[in-house]
């Protein structure tokens, strides 16, 4: 495991990076080429670590995101520019070309900031959820459809696009049952019956699992439901309130709300970059780093030129 190294001698860093997950990892790492002087924050509470495996990232597909976090330090700390501080950021102060960052016993000074910690999931109160969260029960049908792919699934979603979604998991899912979180239109009811997706008109009140494998979901009507796989979509917000410590502009993603950046990740805040799920409507491993790698270069480039 990777080393803190950490000084209390109030020097200013070139860039603190707060999280240190893919985003904030790829976004050090930039720096750090950049022969910059970067520390990254972070107390280690990713929102991958449910998950036993991450795909779709190239060269890493099938490994444990934990795995892939422990290898992505060990490179960045491969150079003497960088450090790693165990801990979290509780409070952001200052502007650009100097900025503080205050953790429990410890302040840093910093010229730039790239944020990178992150969302956290809203799961809804449903007893067994938590059992299976990350292992059978998902969002996104990228990351995992395809290990659990012709097994009996369930959708449990609202909304005015429900029944396209349903459509489109069908692509993995042969056998689909869709557990709808409000009224259904006529076209809805329509385009899932030719979509062969079978509605249940019952909410789930329980989740039954042997450990973190899904086998039956409990209706509200009494009725039971075989399945093996649970489909959601949940809403999300920020791992912590530190973009709006700063006042930085925020805007509505597809899950709740994110840090607007522009195309080089910028935030409205002068100095303050932003990367990951934390600023993206779309999340995912391989969207992750490439905005790391973005901030990382946005924010040198900033740090040379100004």
């Amino acid at each position: 495991m990777a080393q803190d190294r950490t000084r209390g001698d109030g020097e200013m860093l070139d860039a603190v990076v707060i999280g240190g997950s893919f985003a904030g990892i790829s976004a050090a790492l930039y720096l750090a080429r950049g022969r910059r002087s970067v520390a990254v924050v972070d107390e280690g509470e990713t929102r991958n670590r449910f998950a036993s495996a991450a795909h779709g990232l190239l060269g890493h597909d099938g490994k444990p995101p934990a795995q892939i976090r422990a290898e992505g330090l060990r490179d960045l700390l491969a150079y003497p520019e960088a450090r790693l501080i165990a801990g979290r950021a509780l409070r952001v102060t200052g502007q650009r070309d100097d900025f503080t960052v205050e953790l429990a016993g410890q302040s840093l000074r910093c010229r730039r900031l790239v944020l990178a910690y992150g969302m956290r999931d809203l799961l809804p109160d449903l007893p067994g959820l938590a059992e299976v969260w990350g292992q059978t029960a998902f969002q996104c049908p990228y990351c995992h459809g395809y290990e659990l792919s012709d097994r009996k699934a369930a959708l449990w979603m609202g909304g005015p696009h429900v029944a396209d979604h349903a459509r489109f998991l069908r692509q993995w899912v042969p056998e689909l049952t869709l557990l709808p979180d409000g009224l259904l239109s006529e076209q809805d009811h329509a385009t899932l019956t030719s979509a062969g997706v079978r509605v249940a008109a019952a909410a789930p009140v329980r989740l039954q699992s042997d450990g973190p494998r899904l086998q039956v979901i409990h209706l509200s009507d009494g009725r039971t439901l075989p399945a093996e796989v649970l489909y959601m979509a949940t809403r999300a917000e920020p791992a912590c309130d530190l973009a709006a410590q700063l006042g930085c502009r925020m805007e509505m993603g597809m899950q709740g709300p994110i840090v607007a950046v522009d195309a080089m990740q910028a935030s409205s805040v002068p100095g303050v970059f932003a990367a990951g799920d934390l600023a993206r409507p779309v999340f995912g491993a391989g969207f992750a780093v490439a905005a790391g790698v973005m901030a990382g270069t946005a924010c040198h480039r900033s740090l040379v030129l100004g």
